[in-house]
């Protein structure tokens, strides 16, 4: 099949199933990355989202659908081309790293493999090993290294590839909070450079909300919404992406007079104008999803603090009403104490309006 030489994706899948071990675990996914643009693959443990990186990268061979890299067909159910065919870099969960060479050598042995010199490649290998931390562990073999430093070494492995698309498997599992941050920051530097493409799977909503330019939501192999961070955030298709993507609390309401992007929601008996999409029906009975720094304390409505948890930068107020429990977050230290009764208010909300769980194609989606 010849390339598309006008393609600005990097990758795209069409309707790719994969069955592994007698279990589909990749389920109808259709889904594109452009150049320079990261997709966080977001779900939990056995919902696809490894199966799908080694399809990509040509360690599994697809059940159904086909598998493009830079507008070349790689994969499909009756030929797939071997991984090493693929210009693709990839960190797994295993690190999978050569036990015969150091960190120093095995960064810089896809530096060389483009052309550079040894002298060239060990010097670019080393600044990269010194920019995760462990310039000083550059002549240790895997075995003399922990698990987080072999992760590390892998990281900068893939970084150093330079590739049209880089996928990785739950990177930043075995690293701390400052390490992640840097690798985070060197990635987005990486992928800009080289005009390369990243497929990131990971378990941890905040990490994939802050990186991506878009996230996919997995669940049992399909895929269940796809979109920006701040759409899939603000605007989840259901209740299990929602909690997917971080705190959400559901209040029972009617709506009225939903216009102009606001609307009138009645709580308790008490009614409330708020910000609402354009298209929010109106109904005697809507879920609302309500996230933590869409309400306040202070307002028109009544409740009991159920509890106060202290976060440092912000504190968690989580509140009893009679339409369900809602989560405040304010900044500062705590203001009340639990067993209170307080007045609160609803800045904005999302109603949880029933839909198609699963979207079939990454056509089908709004991404601007």
């Amino acid at each position: 099949m010849r390339p598309d030489a006008t393609s600005t994706d990097v990758l795209e899948l069409r309707d790719l199933t994969v069955d592994y071990d007698g279990v589909r675990a990749v389920d109808r996914v259709s889904l594109r990355v452009r150049r320079g643009e990261v997709v966080a693959l977001l779900g939990p443990s056995g919902s696809g989202k490894s199966t799908l990186l080694h399809t990509v990268a040509g360690f599994l061979p697809p059940t159904r659908g086909e598998v493009w890299l830079k507008g070349r067909r790689v994969a499909t159910p009756e030929r797939a081309e071997p991984p090493e065919g693929r210009d693709v870099a990839v960190v797994f969960q295993s690190y999978a790293l050569w036990p015969h060479m150091s960190a120093l050598d095995t960064v810089a042995y896809p530096i060389r493999r483009k052309g550079s010199s040894r002298r060239a490649a060990r010097d670019e290998a080393l600044e990269l090993l010194d920019r995760l931390h462990i310039a000083h562990l550059a002549d240790r073999r895997p075995a003399e290294l922990s698990g987080g430093e072999q992760q590390r070494v892998g990281l900068a492995r893939a970084l150093a590839r330079q590739a049209s698309l880089y996928l990785f498997d739950e990177p930043t599992a075995h690293l701390d909070t400052h390490v992640r941050g840097v690798f985070l920051d060197e990635l987005v530097v990486r992928r800009e450079a080289s005009g390369g493409g990243g497929l990131y799977a990971t378990h941890d909503a905040e990490e994939a909300l802050g990186l991506a330019d878009r996230v996919a939501l997995l669940d049992a192999g399909r895929l269940v919404q796809l979109g920006t961070p701040q759409q899939l955030y603000s605007e989840p298709v259901d209740l299990w992406a929602a909690r997917l993507t971080g705190p959400a609390s559901v209040l029972e309401a009617s709506v009225r007079d939903a216009r102009d992007g606001r609307c009138s929601v009645i709580i308790d008996g008490t009614v409330v104008t708020v910000e609402a999409p354009a298209d929010t029906p109106v109904r005697d009975a809507v879920p609302l999803l309500v996230r933590p720094g869409w309400a306040r304390l202070g307002g028109e409505l009544t409740g009991r603090l159920q509890s106060v948890r202290f976060r440092g930068p912000h504190c968690d107020y989580s509140v009893e009403t009679a339409s369900g429990n809602v989560l405040i977050r304010e900044p500062g230290p705590p203001r009340h104490a639990a067993g209170t009764d307080v007045r609160w208010t609803l800045k904005r909300t999302w109603p949880m309006i029933p839909a198609s769980r699963y979207q079939a194609s990454d056509k089908d989606v709004d991404v601007s």
